[in-house]
């Protein structure tokens, strides 16, 4: 049983930081509350934590309702959880933006960024989405959930604490700097959704005699 919730726990963590790429959100989140106060921004940090990991424990917790109730199979959600992951890692790579100017410029004006765009749809997307749901169908027992539950609040307490820390390592690498970061981890992430593609069109593929 603990071994079970420990690589449950490590294993949803794992598969979600590339994905949900906290460092990634660390430039768009000090851009969005530049005009905040220090304690102000404390406090979208810890709700916008929050707010991830509430949207991911539920689509988590119905995530074989879900594939049930539309008639999906695993290897089709994999495949187009990997199609919008690559999506995302192509934008990182080739340095576009991840939320366009009319919706930071929306996203300015508003008073609380914490659910969107913050946790949705920049952290807790449909990537993340996808990554839960697949692990739902995984989970077989309480320890499995439990793991699960785990990763998902492991991944929240490290969002907080990089968008807590975050402006330290934003004046120090620059931009020049934050845009090389993101190109590396965007074609870490890129791989991934080769992998979850490649891995979804094998398991639809009829098995050899």
């Amino acid at each position: 049983m603990l071994q079970s919730l420990i690589s449950f726990s490590v294993g949803t963590l794992a598969a979600l930081f590339p994905i949900a790429n906290p460092v990634g959100a660390i430039p768009i989140f000090y851009s969005l509350t530049a005009t905040d106060t220090q304690r102000y921004r404390l406090k979208q940090a810890q709700k916008t934590a929050l707010n991830v990991v509430l949207v991911l424990v539920v689509f988590f917790l119905g995530g074989k309702l879900i594939l049930n109730f539309f008639g999906l199979s695993l290897p089709v959600l994999r495949i187009a959880g990997g199609l919008i992951v690559g999506h995302t890692a192509w934008e990182m790579v080739t340095a576009r933006q991840r939320i366009t100017a009319s919706e930071h410029k929306a996203a300015t004006d508003q008073a609380d960024i914490s659910f969107t765009p913050m946790a949705v749809p920049m952290i807790s997307g449909p990537g993340a989405i996808g990554v839960v749901i697949g692990l739902s169908t995984k989970a077989t027992q309480w320890s499995d959930y439990a793991g699960c539950v785990l990763g998902v609040v492991g991944l929240g307490i490290v969002l907080y604490l990089c968008l807590r820390l975050g402006e330290p390592l934003i004046e120090r690498l620059g931009e020049t700097g934050m845009g090389a970061l993101n190109r590396i981890l965007g074609f870490l992430i890129l791989a991934i959704a080769v992998q979850l593609i490649a891995d979804g069109v094998l398991a639809l593929l009829p098995a050899s005699p």
